[in-house]
């Protein structure tokens, strides 16, 4: 059951403009910036490590940068969890690439839809699934405050859209929806169990990444695109951005999580300032041969 008060508190902030929203997440984020010293020591680290920066100013930019867009990430969700889809779908000014999803529904294939912790993906989710003529499955783990998870997944749940738990039970639901041939949404970025992940690369560094998203894209007869909800400047809303899997599926476990990875890296080269830098995504004990050994980075 969801609890009122948390859901009224979303849904009055849900009403209120986007570019009063996307202001105020700036105001909050450089505030952040200043006062949350972990926060900036990891988004500083995975910045550096990252090489995207070409010199220090450009990487000190890029850093106060995340964190207002990181803000403004956390304030969009009210809206794509308690506005109806009509008034998300009216917020996406800008669409490209769609023609690969119509190609994927003309071919009767599985869909599998692939974004990094990216934009807005929450609502370029919802969006999708509005062009989706059968439901659209998206996989999730309980967030750290447990007294979102009913909020969330209710808002995730509406009209089109489905959610699978990080568990083997919602794999098996992931798997049975792309073999029905609809749809579902990974993001390939989360840390996994120990025992659901590979060490490779990512962003110059090593990194435990699940193997899930590259089997998915090893299913027969499905079709592998990523995409990105870009937050355009100034609260004038967003640009759903959607191509293709770039390069070959081999079926070995290690190099495909490598090439799902690599895909990864080139959008989040595209739009920078909207990834999530902040994610405490490098945790663990890389083996000895990784450690000191780097990638250069993918532009």
């Amino acid at each position: 059951m969801i609890q009122k008060p948390i859901y009224l508190l979303f849904a009055l902030a849900a009403s209120l403009p986007l570019p009063f929203l996307h202001n105020l997440g700036s105001l909050f984020g450089l505030a952040g910036f200043y006062l949350g010293k972990k926060t900036r020591a990891r988004i500083t680290k995975n910045v550096h490590s990252s090489k995207l920066a070409q010199s220090n100013q450009a990487e000190q930019n890029l850093i106060k940068a995340v964190c207002r867009e990181s803000m403004k990430s956390g304030l969009e969700l009210p809206i794509a969890w308690t506005r109806s889809t009509e008034y998300i779908v009216s917020l996406f000014k800008q669409t490209h690439g769609l023609e690969h999803l119509q190609a994927a529904l003309n071919n009767k294939q599985g869909i599998l839809l692939i974004t990094p912790h990216l934009g807005s993906y929450d609502l370029a989710g919802r969006f999708l699934s509005e062009q989706l003529p059968f439901p659209l499955t998206a996989m999730y783990r309980p967030p750290k405050l447990r007294w979102l998870e009913n909020v969330m997944n209710a808002g995730r749940v509406r009209d089109n859209g489905r959610t699978a738990p990080a568990t083997l039970q919602g794999v098996k639901q992931i798997v049975r929806a792309l073999k029905q041939g609809e749809a579902t949404i990974i993001l390939p970025d989360q840390f996994p169990k120990e025992g659901d992940g590979v060490w490779v690369h990512f962003l110059n560094q090593p990194a435990y990444t699940m193997t899930l998203a590259a089997k998915l894209a090893n299913l027969p007869n499905v079709s592998t695109l990523f995409f990105c909800g870009e937050r355009l400047p100034h609260g004038q809303g967003f640009a759903l951005h959607i191509a293709p899997l770039s390069g070959s599926l081999t079926g070995d476990k290690k190099q495909d999580t490598q090439l799902i990875n690599n895909n990864a890296e080139h959008w989040i080269a595209r739009f920078p300032e909207q990834y999530l830098f902040g994610y405490n995504r490098f945790k663990g004990n890389p083996p000895a041969d990784m450690r000191e050994q780097t990638m250069p980075p993918k532009h």
